[in-house]
């Protein structure tokens, strides 16, 4: 793993941070606290002398209570890096267990998939329903549900595993997937869709083809672009499984492979997905992408809630 992508992991520099943190807050407990409160024992003990022989040699000692209190707190009190540790630990230990087990914010980088999701949304991704998984590792260890056709899921992208992807399910393994003229086929079922008006992109200001897509028991909205061809055939890459499919310039088909996913953006001519770099591994998966809760540079209170 390089310097950059140990940098660009956020989970694992999490991680070392709960586990220098926790050594230092355990070490303190353990070990540290008891010598400071041995050193203050005997400097108490010393103090306690030396002001029983100012006493009887007839020397007055004003203000002993607080002088000893004092000396006592100076010498229990933890160092900085101890006391910050202490105080952060618990809270690192928290953060790192919520965005690992159960839910971890992403914000989204690209237009891939306008119209469900915008550049900028601040989403909610739910980290088990898949199944949970040991953190930076990503393995599985709990097997719970499988991905379905419609769901909105984070991976690692195949090519770059410290990069993040969101796509939309279109296969799930064993799924015969056909994509010509634009439109999809599962298993020999045409998938439905409902002309809806033209949708407005804010980035190019240029109009594109809206429409509703059924996709199993999802009903979602997707953007074309009828000047763009179904598939760039120059673009697509050598991929494991490659042999599954077959392109041409009205599109392509798919049988996806055991324990893999087919997966494409919403906005389908201006999405590099499943057709251009091939199948996701089940053990890419990072979770189900389940809401938005802001985004700072296009806010709409309309736009947040669940992600369908």
């Amino acid at each position: 793993m390089t310097l950059q992508a140990i940098l660009g992991n956020f989970a694992l520099i999490l991680f070392v941070l709960m586990v220098v943190t926790g050594i230092i807050w355990v070490l303190d407990v353990a070990v540290l606290a008891k010598q400071r409160r041995a050193a203050a024992d005997r400097a108490l003990a010393e103090y306690d002398e030396r002001m029983a022989r100012s006493a009887a040699n007839g020397i007055r000692m004003d203000e002993q209570g607080n002088a000893r209190s004092r000396l006592e707190a100076d010498i229990l009190r933890q160092p900085t890096w101890i006391e910050y540790s202490g105080s952060f630990f618990p809270v690192i230990a928290l953060v790192f267990f919520l965005r690992s087990f159960l839910w971890e914010p992403f914000k989204i980088p690209s237009s891939s998939m306008v119209p469900t999701l915008l550049v900028g949304d601040l989403i909610l991704v739910n980290k088990y329903t898949y199944g949970i998984r040991l953190p930076i590792l990503n393995k599985k260890v709990v097997q719970l549900n499988d991905p379905q056709r419609g769901d909105v899921m984070v991976f690692k992208y195949p090519k770059d595993m410290s990069q993040d992807y969101i796509k939309r399910v279109i296969g799930v393994p064993g799924d015969k997937i056909v994509y010509q003229n634009k439109r999809l086929t599962v298993n020999g079922q045409e998938v439905g869709y409902t002309p809806m008006e033209d949708y407005l992109e804010e980035g190019t200001l240029t109009y594109q083809k809206q429409f509703t897509e059924q996709l199993g028991n999802v009903q979602h909205r997707i953007l074309n672009n009828e000047k763009a061809p179904a598939v760039i055939l120059g673009q697509v890459e050598d991929f494991p499984g490659r042999e599954a499919c077959s392109y041409n310039y009205e599109g392509f088909s798919c049988v996806v492979p055991e324990g893999n996913y087919f997966m494409m953006g919403d906005n389908r001519d201006n999405s590099a997905d499943s057709r251009i770099w091939g199948f996701v591994p089940d053990r890419n998966i990072v979770g189900k992408a389940f809401f938005v809760w802001m985004n700072l540079g296009n806010f709409n209170f309309d736009r947040l809630g669940g992600i369908r």
